[in-house]
């Protein structure tokens, strides 16, 4: 069986992303596995997107 990934993403520094890693959490994702950036959702050019990806 595959370990499941999660991607978390917020716009601002200022907004926070708890509930978002709560909700990964209940579903047993494993922390090393959370991806997460705060940026815009403009584009896909995000970091950790494109690490989540590879």
């Amino acid at each position: 069986m595959t370990e499941q990934s999660g991607y978390v993403r917020v716009s601002t520094k200022e907004q926070n992303e708890d509930r978002q890693m709560r909700a990964l959490k209940e579903m047993q994702i494993p922390k090393e596995n959370i991806y997460m950036d705060k940026l815009s959702g403009r584009d896909f050019q995000r970091p950790m997107y494109q690490k989540l990806l590879k």
